[in-house]
């Protein structure tokens, strides 16, 4: 994922709401959000080549994402993999603080990275390029390539447009626009991660469009207080062609 925008406890109706966008290059090979068939209680994609995912939901309400860390400087190509931190914390029972202790070895061998991790009780922010892990209080909160809430102007724009968007629940067409927001912010909003400047412009935007890389799907997760989740999922082929749209709804005990 490179953009997750997040409302923890702030919607009497939904507990957690999630809009989420997913960037990577088109050809790594993806399966779309499914319940896994080796772990039936897991929605959730999956990377076919190295075996994580970056998002997904259980049947009783365990949350995970995550997303990478933006420091060519610092990325090794022998490191694990982190999406084995989102499936593993899915397939696990451990409370949230207790796993990102547990798996906090595993997490300093990975490239950087941010992890969400909640079990309808509690939400915990952890990252392995600083801080220690954070319980989250009720609010909106939004991490693309760097630390939580750090301010890059997708972030700043994404939260703002979850905050009115979620107003409008149980109808969710707003969420998934905030996630098609194509809109490059200028050169001085712009962060310096170490890529090209016209790097940072393509990765600028919320949803990201170029011929070998960009938004492969947009998700939408709302956990709701009467115990059903929906979990949607858009997924964009080359060109920002849209493919496949996916619809889940199932009973958690999540709330």
């Amino acid at each position: 994922m490179c953009l997750i925008l997040v409302a923890w406890r702030v919607h009497p109706g939904y507990p957690l709401v999630v809009a989420a966008n997913r960037d990577e290059f088109f050809a790594r090979p993806t399966a779309p959000a499914a319940f896994w068939k080796d772990a039936p209680q897991v929605l959730a994609g999956r990377d076919l080549e190295a075996g994580g995912t970056w998002m997904g939901i259980t049947r009783d309400g365990r949350f995970a994402a995550l997303t990478n860390f933006r420091d060519p400087a610092q990325t090794r190509s022998d490191a694990p993999s982190r999406g084995k931190l989102v499936a593993d914390f899915l397939l696990g029972n451990d409370a949230p603080r207790t796993y990102l202790d547990r798996i906090a070895d595993y997490g300093r061998r990975c490239n950087g990275y941010n992890l969400l991790v909640g079990d309808g009780e509690s939400l915990w922010w952890a990252s392995n390029m600083g801080g220690e892990p954070r319980k989250l209080e009720p609010g909106v909160y939004g991490v693309s390539n760097h630390l939580l809430d750090t301010p890059w102007p997708k972030v700043g724009a994404g939260k703002t447009a979850l905050a009115a968007a979620i107003d409008r629940l149980p109808d969710d067409q707003a969420l998934f626009q905030l996630l098609q927001d194509d809109g490059v912010h200028p050169d001085e909003a712009l962060p310096q991660t170490g890529v090209p400047l016209d790097w940072e412009r393509l990765l600028s935007s919320a949803f990201v469009k170029s011929p070998g890389y960009g938004t492969r799907s947009s998700t939408v997760l709302c956990a709701g207080r009467d115990g059903w989740t929906g979990f949607d999922e858009q997924t964009w082929l080359p060109g920002a062609q849209r493919g496949e749209r996916l619809r889940h709804r199932f009973g958690t005990a999540a709330g």
